[in-house]
């Protein structure tokens, strides 16, 4: 009973989250129509699907406070990071080639060397200011004007597109706005048969934003259950968690929770044949989550509570996370640039990466 609660919840939240990106894929895709092919993955895209990450991170650190929150952000951010690097990628490739789309994927070298050493970069400059001990409003600023860098860095060298038209696909969504809401179909319950414009765009962006900031609420209150020895709840009095560190817990559950948007936008952008903004949202997700979801978080909390201090346990478990992190996008980034496209075979190869890290996550335990 103690386990099953926040499980319960945890689903509930995923299915919210699942539900809701629906509503940030059609938005963002109308917000982005006229960016270039595979800047509107990197950016766009992976800004509105990583928001969990960036709520999830907030939560952490207000309601658990200095490095015990710090640390379940810094699981959340480096989960999603193995998440988005790998599983990504590979359910991408796997779509295509389930529904004969495609035998592989093909993304444009410039595209892989752009994000990825942004991403190396961003990882190494993570693991020096908690190396040196620099959780403070100057390692949060960092974090977020390299973000920043990034960001203007494609914008100036985007090609210039025509303004083009949205694409968008009517479906039949008569019915009561009410009921449909109640079923998290957003889309339907707010656009309806009308035809999509800025306006009713960003409502339907920021609605979805709320519900799955609601759901990171949520997420986190679960994870914070499962990894108390013994909790109470809604009544139920001496329920028993699994007494782990939130780090754990984060690093394996809250992460996969917050990577669904990614993960639905990227197999979408794949079956659409639009596979460089498949692969550039996965990796700018992760650039967005290392530099802004943990740096932005880290300047706001800092700025008023004062640096953030690791214990050297949990000090010790962030970075060598964090140097597994940075062999992974390593390892990824050099089968993304290996042979001319990306296939079945090193689908499987990043998947077995991934199991492989949570096995290897699961082993620190003992």
């Amino acid at each position: 009973m103690g386990i099953v609660i926040p499980l319960l919840l945890i689903i509930l939240t995923s299915i919210i989250i699942w539900k809701s990106s629906d509503g940030f894929d059609v938005a963002s895709s109308y917000l982005g129509r006229n960016l270039s092919d595979g800047v509107k993955g990197a950016t766009i895209n992976a800004i509105s699907s990583s928001l969990p990450e960036l709520l999830t991170t907030i939560f952490f650190l207000v309601f658990l406070k200095d490095a015990e929150g710090f640390s379940g952000g810094i699981g959340t951010v480096a989960g999603s990071a193995v998440f988005n690097a790998m599983i990504i990628p590979a359910f991408s490739v796997i779509v295509v080639y389930y529904y004969k789309i495609a035998k592989a994927i093909k993304v444009s070298k410039k595209i892989i060397l752009r994000d990825s050493i942004s991403l190396l970069l961003a990882q190494i400059t993570l693991i020096l200011i908690i190396y040196f001990e620099m959780l403070n409003w100057i390692g949060g600023l960092i974090l977020v004007l390299l973000y920043s860098f990034y960001v203007l860095y494609m914008f100036l060298k985007m090609e210039k597109n025509l303004p083009s038209s949205f694409d968008q696909e009517i479906t039949n969504t008569s019915g009561n706005r009410f009921i449909l809401f109640l079923k998290l179909d957003f889309f339907g319950a707010i656009i309806g048969n009308k035809r999509l414009n800025k306006s009713n765009s960003i409502v339907l962006l920021i609605i979805s934003l709320f519900f799955i900031g609601i759901s990171c609420l949520i997420l986190v209150k679960a994870c914070e259950l499962i990894g108390e020895e013994e909790y109470s709840f809604l009544g139920f009095h001496n329920l028993k968690g699994l007494n782990l560190p939130i780090s754990i817990i984060a690093l394996i559950i809250a992460a996969a929770a917050t990577s669904v948007p990614d993960t639905i936008l990227s197999v979408k952008d794949a079956k659409k044949g639009n596979y460089n903004d498949a692969i550039s949202n996965a990796l700018g997700s992760n650039i967005f989550d290392i530099c802004f979801a943990l740096g932005f978080p880290i300047l706001m909390f800092t700025s008023f509570s004062g640096p953030i201090l690791m214990d050297p346990v949990t000090l010790s478990f962030s970075l060598n996370i964090l140097i597994v992190l940075f062999l992974l996008t390593l390892v990824t980034f050099l089968i993304f640039v290996y042979g001319e496209s990306i296939g079945i075979g090193k689908a499987i190869f990043l998947l077995l990466m991934y199991v492989g890290f949570i096995i290897y996550t699961i082993s620190t335990l003992t």
